[in-house]
C-alpha cells in the first residue's frame, strides 16, 4: 500500500490529517463517527469503510486518487478528487460526481 504514491512519501503528501465531512471540526472528542474522516498515504477511513490508496497524482493543485474501498457488498475500485483550498479545507468529489464534500480539518 505504501507504493500508492508512487514516488512521493509520507512528507510528500499534504492531505494527511483529522477532518470532518460539511462539518467544522471541533477536535475535542465530540465530533460525530458519521462525519469523521482520517486520511494517510495509504488510507482514508470513513463512516462508509475504509479505502486503500493505490494512486496519486497530483494537476494543477488537485489530487487525483486511486482507491479500492471495502464495504460490506463487496470490494469497489474508484478514482477520488482532492482539492485543497486557501482556508485549509478540502474539496473532495468522486469521478461521477455522485458525492461531494468539504473536509474541514481538525485541530492537532
Amino acid at each position: 500500500m505504501a507504493a500508492g504514491i508512487g514516488a512521493a512519501g509520507a512528507d510528500d503528501f499534504p492531505l494527511s490529517g483529522n477532518y470532518t465531512q460539511n462539518v467544522l471540526c471541533k477536535g475535542d472528542g465530540t465530533d460525530p463517527v458519521s462525519v469523521r474522516v482520517k486520511i494517510s498515504p495509504q488510507e482514508i477511513v470513513s463512516n462508509v469503510g475504509t479505502c486503500t490508496i493505490l494512486d496519486t497524482t497530483h494537476d494543477a493543485g488537485t489530487y487525483a486518487v486511486r482507491v479500492e474501498c471495502k464495504f460490506p457488498s463487496g470490494p469497489l475500485m474508484g478514482n477520488l478528487s482532492f482539492t485543497p483550498k486557501p482556508d485549509r479545507t478540502i474539496d473532495f468529489v468522486d469521478r461521477d460526481g455522485n458525492y461531494k464534500a468539504v473536509l474541514h480539518p481538525c485541530p492537532n
